[in-house]
């Protein structure tokens, strides 16, 4: 039995433009010690599909589908029921530190405060862990500064402090969703090496949300590219990087800048469509060099690329022998 499998996942949201399905069809498994990277643009479903692992969706979502979680259905669970996992056994590092940390408490108390709740321990023994915990994400001097506010920590450091908070109970699944977005590139990499760590050192599951490939393929081992709310493919990281087979995915690889260069960087045709206006078929439609007619009303198929001891290789396209020689080309 899998920690977490996701079967069918359907999200509808109710805005003022009418009802948009935002996330559509996503399923995979997840065994305790892997992990899994989600990317894509914003607005893609990767945020909104990592809240529903934690029970945060908005009141008027309609979810259909399941999540099982150690074996049980979370789906249509009470908020109470959610509260005795989350913060506890599954737990989220946020990617704005200064909006998950509530700026009128000390950080000592909003470390200890899962320990207290889920663990049951004292004032005292909940002071002891959560000193010993921001210590250990590198906050110098922890015991002297318990008492200090989020405000007087620099942005690297309050997000060493919302792993510790993650961290508190020792989960079995962490969510980092867009951990580093705000820090610059030298910190950003300590705390992907920190979370990396401390996965591995506690034997967790991970899922990591990313819009960068590059923090993607250095960090987890297998991937999920979504656009439009669904899945358009999925692998082994190191496969789906040597023989990227959905056209967004090759355009995202193609827009990203490289060090030294000077020649103006690809981009991707069209706008990303509202979710109220995506097509019924696949949701790359018309933005694609190879959409065909029956690509906006016809729901793309998974087609398996390859596979390994390591997984499959999926990809959802039509048109897959279209883009079979475009694959030969494919960036190693």
């Amino acid at each position: 039995m899998s920690l977490l499998e996701v079967s069918d996942l359907r999200i509808r949201l109710h805005t003022h433009r009418g009802p948009a399905d935002a996330v559509r069809g996503v399923g995979f498994t997840l065994e305790r010690g892997e992990t899994l990277g989600l990317i894509g643009e914003s607005g893609c479903g990767k945020s909104i599909t990592a809240m529903s692992l934690m029970g945060l969706l908005p009141e008027s979502a309609e979810v259909t589908g399941s999540i099982r979680f150690d074996g049980h259905e979370m789906v249509g669970r009470s908020d109470a029921q959610w509260c005795q996992l989350r913060g506890n056994r599954i737990a989220m590092v946020f990617q704005e530190p200064m909006t998950a940390l509530n700026p009128v408490h000390t950080i000592g108390r909003q470390v200890a405060e899962p320990l207290r709740l889920h663990r049951g321990l004292s004032a005292a023994q909940a002071r002891t862990e959560a000193i010993a915990l921001l210590d250990r994400v590198g906050i110098p001097h922890a015991a002297q500064r318990f008492e200090a506010y989020p405000h007087q920590f620099s942005g690297g450091q309050r997000q060493r402090i919302t792993i510790a908070m993650a961290l508190a109970c020792g989960p079995d699944l962490l969510i980092a969703d867009e951990p580093t977005t705000a820090l610059d590139v030298t910190i950003q990499q300590q705390i992907l090496d920190l979370i990396s760590d401390l996965v591995a050192e506690r034997n967790m599951a991970m899922i990591l949300i990313s819009h960068d490939l590059g923090v993607i393929s250095q960090n987890v081992d297998r991937m999920m590219v979504m656009y439009g709310g669904m899945v358009v493919e999925s692998g082994p990281t190191a496969s789906v990087f040597s023989a990227m087979a959905h056209p967004y995915t090759r355009g995202l690889f193609a827009a990203r800048p490289h060090l030294g260069g000077r020649q103006r960087l690809a981009t991707i045709p069209g706008t990303v469509p509202e979710l109220v206006d995506l097509p019924a078929g696949c949701p790359f439609a018309g933005r694609c060099a190879f959409t065909a007619p029956a690509c906006h009303s016809e729901a793309p198929p998974r087609t398996l690329v390859s596979a390994d001891a390591e997984g499959d290789h999926l990809v959802r396209c039509l048109r897959p022998e279209a883009m079979a020689p475009a694959m030969e080309g494919a960036p190693a």
